[in-house]
């Protein structure tokens, strides 16, 4: 089975998503690196020439799923970044919560990207573009960005 013609925007609204995310940690209101060196124990990665290769990386691998949405592939790819966006959203929630303080990009990622990945996740399946398997693999592989993240900062807050 194959998603409708009308549902090809999905494909691209993770782009769209992450470009909003984006904009709401950087732009407006803003002031997510100074926040994120506040929260990391060693903001000594943190710098801007970091942060622009993890977010243009994002945003190509997101173009990348709009691009090749109608394969059987693209169906797989597009679950395991809604997976990673949607994981990002919740280590927003989790970081806010966790320092009683608004982490630039929660908005975005409670309001955006987890009712993207619910509804993207539930549309694919329904039509049966993509197996239970296939979207839990998917899901496992995009929300482990989270915890290599964490395992990468915490090993470098230890280097001297």
């Amino acid at each position: 089975m194959e998603i409708p013609e009308y549902m090809d925007w999905l494909g691209w609204a993770p782009l769209g998503a992450a470009s909003l995310h984006i904009l709401e940690e950087f732009v407006f209101p803003g002031g997510f690196t100074a926040w994120y060196r506040r929260y990391r124990v060693n903001p000594s990665r943190v710098t801007p020439r970091f942060l622009v290769i993890i977010n243009a990386a994002l945003l190509i691998m997101c173009a990348d799923v709009a691009l090749i949405w109608r394969t059987p592939f693209g169906k797989a790819y597009w679950l395991a970044i809604s997976a990673l966006l949607s994981s990002n959203g919740c280590w927003h929630a989790w970081a806010s919560y966790k320092r009683r303080a608004y982490s630039p990009g929660v908005i975005t990622g409670l309001t955006v990207y987890l009712p993207l990945a619910a509804y993207g996740y539930l549309e694919i399946l329904r039509s049966g573009a993509a197996s239970i398997p296939t979207a839990v693999i998917a899901g496992m592989i995009g929300s482990s960005y989270q915890i290599w993240s964490a395992a990468y900062h915490n090993r470098s807050a230890k280097k001297p």
